[in-house]
């Protein structure tokens, strides 16, 4: 009975550290969502199998052998060396031979193909970032949607816990005949904005929550999971030119706009090339009674009179301009998405500068003061709703703007092609 009276004190105890919820950092929600986003992982294949093409593409041509056996003569009868009588051989006047080819590669099209090749697993690595940089924005929007509902959720915690004590002091207002009961009833229904408040900050971060674990392929459940991080805003920006020529540098779909280019310049050689003649040379081992062994040589060469890869070298010439024209339009592309992003960081800044310095100062103060005058009979009931109605919609603007600004910084580091803005 004591052991067991132990043992449950011991699970009691390790218990809140066994479902102790698990916070992660930002850089740590990003490294577990890199080793394990099921998304980047299938896409990671596809650049190992692009390698394993390199190997395909620079193999040489296998050689050929054959062998053969002329001359066989199934009725061939010759006198026997013991006696008169005739004795059947058919291999008697037989020419065995063995011949060897190999096929020779001209004007460096085993070098081309691979250089293809690589540039193919160049694109394909390229294609794999671009493909990385889509999914962390939409962790990253994740993650400010977990920062802005746990924002809100304290916010509204902190308003039922102010709105409680004042509904404590009017309840001793009414009980002291220094209020009306309906008075005190409208004061109760505004409660329920409060919880209102703090249950949709609940689910949209329950919601959030759920979209991070399924980018990071977790089946930690919600209670056990969260993430912490500053909720707040960098006052300071750089220059738009600045953003532009770092977008240039790092943008991997631009990247692989070039990329694109450079590829169909190499396959255009490699249509030339394959538009050469490949001879085949031939080695021939055989005998030939009387002749006891004897060899030749041989090459034969294809006549190209037809076909000399004209098609393939018109097509791979139009894709260079087609490639060149996609990389234009990237580049262009490139260009809109910073400048859109920087723009809509500079808007969410200018909207919170002043609720920062000025707004927020003002509507606590309002409230208070007002809250002052009604509870001494300065003011009207309706004026201190609306005092806290103001103070309430100027702090969950506030806390909604942050959230609006870390999710502009985090599209200009979707823009940009790296993080920028932390």
């Amino acid at each position: 009975m004591k052991r067991l009276l132990i043992g449950g004190l011991s699970a009691a105890l390790l218990a809140p550290a066994v479902f102790a919820q698990t916070s992660l950092t930002w850089q740590q929600i990003k490294d577990k969502f890199e080793a394990s986003n099921p998304t980047l992982r299938a896409a990671q294949l596809n650049i190992d199998e692009s390698r394993a093409e390199e190997i395909t593409a620079y193999l040489r041509p296998n050689p050929s052998i054959g062998t053969g056996l002329d001359q066989v003569v199934l009725f061939s009868t010759q006198p026997s060396q013991h006696s008169d009588a005739q004795v059947y051989r058919p291999l008697a006047y037989n020419f065995p031979s063995v011949s060897l080819s190999y096929l020779h590669e001209r004007e460096h099209k085993r070098e081309l193909r691979l250089e293809t090749a690589r540039k193919q697993t160049d694109i394909a690595a390229s294609t794999y970032s671009d493909q990385e940089r889509n999914l962390l924005f939409n962790l990253r929007n994740a993650f400010v949607l977990v920062l802005q509902a746990k924002a809100v959720q304290q916010n509204a915690r902190e308003n039922l816990v102010y709105w409680d004590r004042e509904l404590d002091v009017n309840r001793k207002r009414l009980a002291a005949g220094d209020l009306a009961q309906v008075d005190l009833d409208r004061l109760e229904l505004q409660r329920v904005q409060f919880e209102s408040d703090l249950e949709t900050a609940l689910v949209n971060l329950r919601t959030s929550k759920i979209q991070i674990l399924m980018l990071l392929n977790d089946r930690t459940t919600i209670d056990r999971f969260d993430v912490t991080g500053p909720y707040d805003f960098v006052d300071r920006l750089q220059p738009l030119e600045e953003f532009r020529n770092i977008a240039l540098q790092s943008r991997p779909d631009l990247k692989e706009a070039v990329q694109n280019v450079e590829l169909a310049k190499a396959n255009h050689q490699l249509a030339v090339a394959n538009g050469s003649t490949d001879p085949t040379f031939g080695l021939d081992l055989a005998r030939n009674p009387p002749i006891p062994f004897y060899f030749g040589i041989n090459v034969s060469i294809p006549l190209r009179i037809f076909d000399r890869n004209q098609g393939e070298k018109a097509r791979t010439a139009i894709d260079i301009r087609r490639s060149e024209r996609a990389e234009d339009t990237a580049r262009a592309q490139v260009f809109s998405d910073v400048d859109s992003a920087y723009f809509t960081v500079v808007s969410a800044l200018n909207l919170l500068r002043p609720y920062r310095d000025k707004y927020l100062k003002l509507a606590e103060d309002t409230r208070n003061k007002v809250a002052f005058s009604y509870q001494n009979g300065g003011a009207s009931l309706l004026d201190y709703l609306d005092a806290e109605k103001s103070f309430r919609d100027t702090r969950l603007a506030y806390l909604n703007l942050i959230g609006s600004y870390l999710t502009a910084a985090a599209q200009m580091n979707m823009a940009v092609g790296r993080e920028v803005i932390l």
